[in-house]
């Protein structure tokens, strides 16, 4: 393993922790509401980006650019783990309707961000 690969990885993932921080945590004290949109701002957001920037380091292979980005910065930036617990949280608050469609739209959203970003890729450098 590439020391400085893993120092590219740290470093994206400090910036998508607190990238996630900061909008999760903004989108959520703007909507005012009980549910979880800022853990699903950031999940569509990172599926987004993650589908373009795939599809451009496919074609220019930067290991240390894709470490920074893929892995480091939106590993950190998405969240698998915070997602899962807001959906046990709902359940065992008997939400099952909320956890229901939670699970709906982040599956939805964030699977249609990355083929629109991947879609929107090929038309650009296609």
């Amino acid at each position: 393993m590439n020391f400085m690969i893993l120092l590219y990885v740290g470093a994206g993932g400090f910036v998508g922790a607190i990238s996630r921080f900061l909008l999760a945590g903004f989108v959520q004290k703007s909507f005012g509401i009980l549910f979880p949109v800022g853990t699903l701002f950031v999940n569509v957001l990172g599926s987004f980006i993650i589908g373009f920037a795939a599809m451009y380091f496919s074609e220019v292979i930067q290991p240390e650019a894709k470490a920074f980005v893929i892995t480091g910065f939106l590993g950190a930036l998405t969240t698998f783990s915070t997602f899962s617990l807001e959906n046990v949280n709902m359940l065992q608050n008997g939400e099952m309707d909320k956890m229901i469609l939670n699970i709906f739209l982040n599956v939805l959203l964030t699977l249609s961000a990355t083929l629109l970003s991947v879609m929107l890729f090929k038309k650009i450098y296609g």
